[in-house]
């Protein structure tokens, strides 16, 4: 075998830098795959920003929708703590999805508008996987299926997507297994629809919050449901900000109302009775 320059005269601790082939580093992250990704289509520095920056959204998008699927498929078989966990880590990676703004968060008009128009009718919301959270989160939406009629693959994911239960779907269904009173319009519902706020949901939540000896392994998977829904209210906020700044009131990528549809979407809470029965404990 070769020696290596720099490994000359090495102790046995010096890292093996001689390979057939790639290295096994590169095998498993797929560096060159990833850095290799991005093709800017203005001559603006700025857009290499952007464009790393929405990648790295997808990624997170990626993870984050891992994690509740996981959590989804443990509250179904009534392991609580396996949820709650795979929600924790959720709420780190949710942390570090939405410092993704900060990099965009201080764009100014004219800045962005530098290469603004390389994304053409392309808009974040055509994103099937940050639909696919959605979709977990009880946002249900038969018509944005629509953007992905002409990939027939990602498609197929989003429909089955939107026919199972969500991730509160799946709490429902642990709470009543657990001989709480979740009542039948909640837990036999139109799986592709929004999700509609009960008031005997409210009810159920403030009556567990309110008897914490008795029920601490639901109330940590209530709080952890919460820390979720904080960050995705977070999230919401900050895309709204960055929103602002870089374009003021104008027409969203996409057609979209921009600053108008992300401030109606801002208001909204996700897993509301969480949050509403808090004022009833």
């Amino acid at each position: 075998m070769s020696q290596h320059p720099d490994a000359s005269g090495a102790g046995s601790d010096a890292p093996n830098l001689d390979f057939a082939g790639t290295t096994p580093y590169e095998d498993y992250v797929q560096a060159d795959v990833l850095t290799h990704l991005q093709h800017p289509m203005s001559d603006d520095p700025g857009e290499m920003v952007f464009l790393v920056t929405t990648q790295v959204m997808e990624l997170w998008f990626t993870v984050i929708v891992h994690e509740w699927e996981t959590a989804s498929r443990a509250l179904r078989e009534d392991r609580v703590p396996v949820a709650v966990d795979a929600l924790k880590r959720s709420v780190r990676e949710f942390e570090a999805l939405n410092a993704s703004w900060t990099p965009l968060a201080q764009l100014t008009p004219v800045q962005f508008n530098s290469y603004r128009s390389a994304l053409g009718d392309g808009s974040g919301f055509q994103s099937a996987m940050y639909r696919r959270m959605e979709f977990l989160l009880g946002e249900k939406s038969a018509s944005m299926l629509v953007p992905h009629r002409g990939a027939p693959r990602v498609h197929a994911e989003l429909e089955k997507a939107l026919q199972e239960p969500s991730l509160y779907d799946e709490v429902l269904g642990l709470l009543s297994r657990r001989g709480q009173p979740v009542p039948a319009s909640a837990l036999n519902r139109d799986l592709t629809q929004k999700y509609e706020p009960s008031t005997a949901v409210e009810e159920l939540w403030a009556r567990i919050y309110a008897e914490p000896d008795q029920n601490g392994e639901l109330i940590r998977l209530g709080e952890a449901l919460t820390d979720v829904a904080e960050l995705v209210w977070r999230w919401r906020n900050d895309h709204l900000v960055a929103t602002r700044r870089a374009m003021g009131s104008k027409t969203g990528t996409g057609g979209s109302a921009g600053v108008a549809w992300l401030e109606k979407r801002a208001q909204k809470n996700v897993f509301p009775e969480l949050w509403t029965a808090r004022s009833h404990v």
